[in-house]
C-alpha cells in the first residue's frame, strides 16, 4: 500500500475544512489520511513531538515523516503534489490577485472570532462596525476585479476554498450575535461571492446546526475546548453526538446553560 499524507485535524475546524475542500474539488478525498484530534483532552506525546510542542492544527506529516504546519502552507502544498489541474491561478497576474484577497482572510477571520467570544455587550457595535468594514473591503475588491461574479474568476478556486469554511463557522454570529450583511452596494458583490462560495458541493462537510453547537462555549469566551466557569463538559466533546443535543440558548450574554441543558451529559 503506497504510504498517505497524514493530517491532524479537528474535524469542525474550518482551517482543515479547506484542505478537505480541496480534495473534494480533486475527487481525492482518499489521497489524505485524516486522523482526528480531541480538543478537550490534553496533546497525545507522540503528537506533540511530532510537532516539536507546537498545538495549533491542522499539521500535515508527509509520506517520508516530514511535518507541515500552516493551513494556507499546507493547501498549496497540497494543491502541488496533487497534480494537475491546479486550484490556484497558473497565470502570474490572476495568482497575484488572488493571493491579495486570501492575504485579507486573517483579519478577516480574527475579528469574527474576536466577536462571537466577546462578552462585553456594551462592544457589540464595535465588533460589529469592524467586521462590516472587512466585509466592505473585501466587496471593493471583488468589484474591481470581478464585478460580475460570483466566484472571483471562471470558477470556484484558490480564494474561494480559504473563505468558504470561514463563512460557515460564522454561522455562529447569525445565531449568537444575530449578525447580517445589510442591504446595498457596499455589500451586494461580497454578498453574491459569499453566498456563491457557501452553496458550492464541495464545501458541504459541515451544517449550520453543528457549528452552532459545538462553537456554543467560544460564544461564552472559551476557546479550543476550554472549559466554561461552572460547567465540567465542553461543547466540543464527542460524545453525545452534536445530533443528539439540543440548540443551545442564543442569548449568550445570559450566562451559561448547565451541561445537562446543552445535552452534554450521555
Amino acid at each position: 500500500m503506497t504510504p498517505k499524507h497524514i493530517v491532524y485535524h479537528i474535524p469542525v475546524c474550518p482551517f482543515s475544512q479547506r484542505l478537505e475542500v480541496l480534495l473534494a474539488l480533486r475527487g481525492r478525498r482518499d489521497a489524505v489520511e485524516f486522523r482526528v484530534v480531541d480538543i478537550t483532552k490534553p496533546r497525545d506525546p507522540a503528537l506533540l513531538a511530532k510537532t516539536r510542542g507546537t498545538t495549533a492544527l491542522p499539521v500535515l506529516e508527509t509520506p517520508d515523516g516530514a511535518i507541515i504546519k500552516e493551513s494556507l502552507v499546507i493547501l498549496r502544498y497540497l494543491d502541488e503534489v496533487l497534480g494537475a489541474p491546479l486550484l490556484r491561478r497558473s497565470d502570474p497576474e490572476e495568482h497575484a490577485v488572488e493571493s491579495m484577497l486570501i492575504a485579507r482572510e486573517g483579519p478577516f477571520t480574527t475579528t469574527g472570532y474576536l466577536f462571537v467570544m466577546n462578552q462585553d455587550p456594551a462592544r457589540r457595535d464595535e465588533f460589529n462596525g469592524k467586521l462590516l468594514s472587512l466585509y466592505r473591503d473585501l466587496n471593493d475588491l471583488l468589484l474591481h476585479h470581478s464585478p460580475e461574479g460570483p466566484y472571483l474568476f471562471d470558477g470556484f478556486g484558490m480564494a474561494e476554498a480559504v473563505f468558504a469554511p470561514i463563512f460557515k463557522r460564522f454561522w455562529f454570529l447569525d445565531y449568537y450575535e444575530g449578525f447580517s450583511l445589510p442591504d446595498g452596494p457596499d455589500y451586494d458583490r461580497v454578498r453574491a461571492w459569499k453566498e456563491a462560495c457557501m452553496a458550492h458541493e464541495a464545501t458541504n462537510q459541515v451544517t449550520e446546526e453543528e457549528i452552532v453547537k459545538l462553537y456554543y462555549d467560544y460564544a461564552l469566551g472559551a476557546g479550543n475546548g476550554a472549559l466554561v466557569e461552572g460547567r465540567k463538559i465542553s461543547s466540543f466533546t464527542f460524545e453525545p453526538h452534536w445530533k443528539d443535543r439540543p440548540w443551545p440558548p442564543r442569548d449568550k450574554y445570559a450566562g451559561s446553560a448547565s451541561d445537562a441543558e446543552l445535552g452534554l451529559i450521555a
